[in-house]
């Protein structure tokens, strides 16, 4: 019954993550009615893309701190509460000013999803199915950006923009009932350190290492920086690619909401490879933290590298063929910096310590969407906004590549963990090779 219910909480995550990509891919959607009714320039357009994770970012790391104090279940569900009522107050927008104001709320909301979920996970489910669940709570994120396209266009082509967001608010209200009728913290009523086939119960007042020497440490830094990259990548992708079609392919609004589609669905299955592909690496060697590195390192390069490529296509299917393919590399990794975090990090520092890390990936929410728009509108082109996409990507896979040898010391595992985990976390060597 546990085992059980720790997945329908996966399942849970999986849901509210495709309603925060389907909350954040619909500005993107219909940006070109903005830009319109709005009057909005491509730059201004930019900073409103950033604007969201400016206000992401400061609630990623507090999000995850108030998860470690409060539990992820009540910040998840204010997190739900918080975020639907900005996305459909993104229907009032009709300034510039007050739609940047409104959207650096909305990422707020969203701020503690990630490393709660994260949190979540690490309670509920073993070491070695831990990285499948994270890739199929997160693979939720992909269907939201996939499902927006058409579903946010034929809304906003039928009723007009605002109603799109409206109609999705709604979608965040229904998952809110569900998750206080199902939602839990942990298997029991105390603080609980699921590894392998065991969960180990740990004392609320046992001794921890400070937050501190966490966030110091060098894999940590490499973590945070390699996520940076990913999400330069994602966020350059999830805020302007739609306009890319539109733009400088001139495709309609109806033809590039089933046409960007396919990144996005090819990012799902990326999501769920990822997953298998780490669990499966660490079945054969025994190695957790080496399992998640190799998949990050390669999906990260490749990814980065295909992006670059995409710069440069002359027509329109080679540009999306691309860009689906770096996609699928990208969420390759996706799980990777989530399970390195709660193979690394004990229990009582996981929300914190991941949400720094995702606070520092989300910093480029805020770079990428405005450096591109400022780059599109001085050159005319995009070719140099993807190439600096995978300039970045690819400079977080080679900070993973040197820096990611040796975990972080941590709390010796307990008696009941699985013998190969412990050994790998405690002897400091793990990565040595």
């Amino acid at each position: 019954m546990q085992k059980r219910l720790g997945w329908v909480m996966v399942v849970m995550l999986f849901t509210a993550g495709g309603i925060s990509f389907l909350d954040r891919a619909a500005l993107s959607i219909v940006a070109p009615m903005i830009l319109r009714d709005l009057n909005l320039s491509t730059s201004s357009l930019g900073i409103i893309f950033s604007a969201f994770f400016i206000g992401y970012s400061l609630l990623c790391f507090l999000g995850g701190m108030a998860g470690d104090r409060f539990g992820p279940k009540r910040v998840l569900l204010w997190a739900m509460v918080l975020w639907s009522l900005f996305c459909g107050l993104t229907a009032a927008s009709t300034t510039f000013v007050s739609l940047l104001v409104i959207r650096v709320l909305f990422g707020m909301a969203e701020g503690p999803f990630l490393s709660n979920a994260n949190k979540l996970i690490g309670n509920w489910i073993p070491v070695r199915r831990r990285a499948m669940a994270i890739s199929v709570a997160q693979s939720g994120t992909t269907l939201g950006g996939a499902i927006a396209g058409p579903v946010v266009g034929v809304i906003a082509l039928s009723y007009g923009w605002r109603v799109s967001f409206i109609a999705i608010a709604a979608i965040g209200i229904l998952w809110i009932i569900g998750w206080l009728l199902i939602g839990k913290d942990a298997p029991a009523a105390r603080a609980v350190a699921v590894r392998g086939d065991h969960a180990v119960a740990r004392p609320v007042d046992a001794e921890t290492r400070s937050l501190g020497s966490y966030l110091r440490q060098p894999a940590v830094l490499a973590i945070a920086f390699a996520f940076f990259g990913f999400g330069y990548l994602l966020y350059f992708f999830l805020s302007w690619f739609p306009s890319y079609l539109t733009m400088e392919r001139h495709l309609s609004i109806r033809d590039m909401s089933g046409v960007s589609m396919l990144p996005w669905l090819m990012g799902f299955v990326g999501y769920i490879a990822g997953g298998v592909a780490s669990d499966w690496i660490l079945k054969i060697t025994g190695r957790a933290v080496f399992a998640r590195k190799i998949v990050l390192v390669i999906g990260l390069l490749v990814a980065a590298v295909c992006v670059a490529l995409a710069g440069f296509a002359t027509a329109v299917w080679s540009a999306v063929a691309l860009m689906g393919t770096s996609i699928f590399f990208l969420y390759m990794s996706a799980n990777s910096y989530w399970a390195l975090i709660l193979d690394m990090i004990e229990e009582a520092r996981v929300g914190a310590v991941g949400g720094y890390v995702h606070m520092f990936g989300n910093f480029a929410g805020v770079l990428a969407p405005t450096a591109t728009g400022f780059i599109v509108q001085q050159t005319g082109s995009f070719t140099s906004a993807f190439a600096l996409a995978g300039v970045i990507a690819l400079s977080g896979s080679i900070c993973i590549a040197l820096f990611v040898r040796r975990p972080p010391c941590k709390q010796e595992a307990a008696p009941h963990d699985e013998p190969h985990q412990g050994a790998e976390m405690n002897s400091g060597s793990g990565l040595a090779n």
